[in-house]
């Protein structure tokens, strides 16, 4: 299936680190992380969970669940996790989903109906289960990024993008490029002046189709 962004991501049971999930189930009302992973064990992937397992904070304050899915077993993810640890220096707090099947990758359109893991693989095989779904508590996904594999995700930039999401979920707003919390934001058009001044106090039209604001 395509995957498109307000679309309902899909349901599905699974094996984490952490037990069985049904993945809405799990979402619950939270906002939610997904972020996917080629193989254990690898170099790139490891810094990438141990950024993850640092902004355990950051997470927990934004009410975000997170969850990482890799292409192997339960007994890999825990005994990989050790490493995460060693590497970060924090605990590997949140559930790893066991994708060996490719059903979750599959799923969310990273790999082909037709892929399949062989003998003897290599993360070359699953290269494209790099990516990264922001879904809202409704279920939806909001924001997708894909990587290669040579390119370690920035999780300052998706910290950002989930502080821009919720902001404008909101307060009914839009961000500007580079936008981080307390900056100023834009007021949609489809919002007017007289509209805008109601709920935002003075803004400054900078053209006539963009006008930033601050929020109180």
């Amino acid at each position: 299936m395509s995957l498109r962004i307000n679309a309902v991501v899909p349901d599905f049971e699974a094996e984490t680190s952490q037990g069985p999930i049904r993945f809405h189930d799990w979402i619950g009302d939270s906002w939610a992380i997904l972020f996917s992973h080629p193989k254990d064990f690898t170099p790139v992937c490891t810094t990438e969970f141990g950024a993850v397992a640092t902004l355990s904070a950051e997470w927990e304050k934004r009410d975000t669940k997170v969850i990482g899915v890799s292409v192997d077993g339960v007994e890999d993810h825990k005994r990989w996790a050790g490493d995460i640890e060693k590497f970060s220096g924090s605990r590997v707090g949140f559930p790893i989903i066991a994708d060996e099947g490719l059903h979750v990758s599959k799923l969310f359109d990273m790999l082909p109906e037709d892929a399949y893991l062989p003998d003897g693989r290599t993360p070359a095989d699953s290269a494209t289960v790099r990516s990264v779904f922001i879904i809202g508590p409704d279920k939806q996904l909001k924001l997708s990024m894909t990587y290669p594999m040579t390119v370690g995700r920035n999780f300052a930039e998706i910290l950002r993008a989930l502080d821009a999401l919720q902001t404008t979920v909101k307060h009914g707003i839009a961000t500007p490029a580079d936008w981080t919390l307390g900056q100023d934001v834009i007021i949609p058009p489809s919002v007017s002046d007289e509209e805008a001044k109601q709920k935002f106090g003075e803004f400054n039209a900078v053209l006539p189709y963009l006008r930033k604001t601050k929020l109180s």
